[in-house]
């Protein structure tokens, strides 16, 4: 009787497991406000992120970014409305360059004329990863009475965390919404634009790209398809790095970088500063792969990450 209870008991619990849903099988746990998502993983931090639009005392109103980001010890990494750059805003992508035709439609680096709305944020996970996808429409007053003339559809997924290591994929796809609608960097020779970091800059912050140390400058740079930037983050002192990749099927790839050692950002440039057009046809993809990880450069195998990224398949949106 004792034996038949036992075995009673023990498939019953065994059904139970196989019946519960992935995410209460996951380490990872979405908590949402007010104000946007914060993704947890085993009960710590990995980020926030900003769905409705936050100001500066009721200036540089933005949203549709990360901050904070976290490491793997908890600590923060990135900034939020910086005293040198108010706009500035986490990991963000942003362009100055926005048109329909020969109209300029706003400015998405400093949210002039320019907004947001996410419509839809769909979260899911699993035991290996957690996931939001992003529809986000662009809208500008000066375009047919706010009517969007774009569409974004975003991917960030996280994976589990192992041995120190967090990665964390970007997947932009822009997809205009009326014909002729072209975006571009800054109007000037430096061209910055697209994915950005505004990351904290402690003395001793080191750019670390394919062929060794990276000395930032004023305009752009030629340094390879990942670059990535230690520094004593840590509340103690310790070096935490922080790796950017970027993917073979982003269209500028290899793309230029522009580098800042203080009061700015980092940014890896799409398209510069010649405004391209945008297909309706197909969406236009960037891909992008954040790597969170204990140690400087010299203690991580960063070119087997990008081998690995480079060769992942993912179909692109339609």
């Amino acid at each position: 009787m004792y034996l038949k209870s036992s075995l009673f008991l023990l498939l019953t619990a065994l059904l139970l497991s196989c019946a519960s849903p992935p995410e209460l099988q996951s380490p990872f746990f979405f908590t949402e406000n007010g104000q946007g998502v914060e993704l947890l993983e085993d009960g710590q931090p990995v980020f926030f992120y900003q769905r409705v639009p936050k100001s500066l005392n009721g200036e540089y109103i933005c949203n549709n970014y990360i901050h904070p980001l976290y490491s793997v010890n908890g600590d923060t990494l990135t900034e939020e409305f910086p005293a040198d750059h108010p706009y500035h805003r986490g990991i963000f992508w942003a362009w100055h360059q926005l048109f329909v035709g020969e109209q300029r439609v706003g400015d998405g680096w400093i949210m002039e004329n320019f907004s947001h709305d996410v419509v839809d944020m769909q979260t899911k996970s699993d035991k290996n990863k957690a996931q939001i996808d992003l529809s986000v429409l662009w809208e500008s007053p000066v375009f047919q009475n706010g009517e969007p003339f774009m569409e974004e559809r975003t991917t960030i997924t996280v994976h589990h965390l192992q041995e120190n290591v967090r990665k964390i994929d970007f997947e932009i796809a822009l997809k205009p919404l009326v014909p002729k609608v072209f975006i571009g960097g800054s109007e000037d020779e430096k061209g910055y634009g697209g994915f950005c970091c505004r990351i904290k800059m402690p003395d001793g912050l080191i750019f670390t790209a394919r062929n060794g140390q990276v000395i930032p400058q004023n305009l752009q740079l030629q340094a390879g398809p990942w670059m990535d930037f230690s520094a004593p983050y840590g509340s103690h002192g310790e070096v935490n790095g922080l790796t950017l990749l970027c993917h073979p099927g982003t269209p500028n790839y290899p793309a230029p970088w522009i580098l800042r050692q203080k009061t700015s950002m980092q940014n890896i440039v799409f398209p510069g500063e010649e405004k391209i057009e945008l297909s309706m046809n197909k969406p236009t993809v960037l891909r992008y792969r954040l790597i969170i990880h204990r140690g400087n450069a010299a203690s991580v195998d960063i070119a087997k990450w990008q081998t690995e990224y480079a060769r992942m398949y993912v179909k692109d949106p339609d």
